[in-house]
């Protein structure tokens, strides 16, 4: 178990749908998950725990949430730097209409496999699409450049951008 001062440098993974932090940690498999402050979460040091805590290195994007409307990777951020930020992670765009078509267009052009890059792609793509309402084929793949996928060869990601886009065309969702 790590000791309490490097606590810090690892969100807690406990954290409700839509704010900062990822999956639930499960104390029952998790040997760094205590309650230490009481207030009925998990906290845990483990980047397990973490929704999507990929390679920690900035260089996959898996971990991508929008702060404060923009694409950020949450492996390099602190909880610290999120107070008072508005914090969207995959779980709470799930309420939103445009994240259902980006969703959608995934599906239908299958754009998700393995399904490891897919919530930091619709999110970084959300991104895209409230910065860039019809983006070309290469604003696509510049602007999903740095959210990485071993699975699709990106033409279909890249599709499934161009899809959603035109479905949104006719009014922002």
């Amino acid at each position: 178990s790590l000791s309490s001062h490097s606590r810090p440098y690892w969100p807690r993974c406990a954290q409700a749908a839509g704010t900062s932090g990822g999956t639930p940690c499960q104390p029952e498999v998790c040997d760094n998950a205590a309650d230490d402050d009481d207030d009925g979460l998990a906290d845990c040091a483990d980047p397990a725990c973490v929704a999507d805590a990929a390679c920690l290195e900035e260089v996959c994007g898996a971990c991508t949430i929008l702060v404060d409307g923009q694409s950020r990777l949450s492996c390099l951020m602190l909880a610290a730097q999120l107070q008072d930020c508005s914090v969207l992670t995959i779980e709470g765009a799930a309420e939103q209409e445009a994240a259902a078509v980006v969703q959608q267009a995934f599906v239908e052009h299958g754009a998700v496999q393995c399904g490891f890059c897919t919530p930091g792609m619709i999110l970084a793509t959300l991104d895209l699409l409230r910065r860039i309402p019809q983006p070309s084929r290469d604003q696509v793949r510049r602007e999903l450049s740095g959210n990485l996928c071993r699975c699709t060869g990106y033409q279909k990601i890249v599709d499934a951008v161009m899809a959603a886009a035109a479905t949104l065309k006719g009014g922002r969702r």
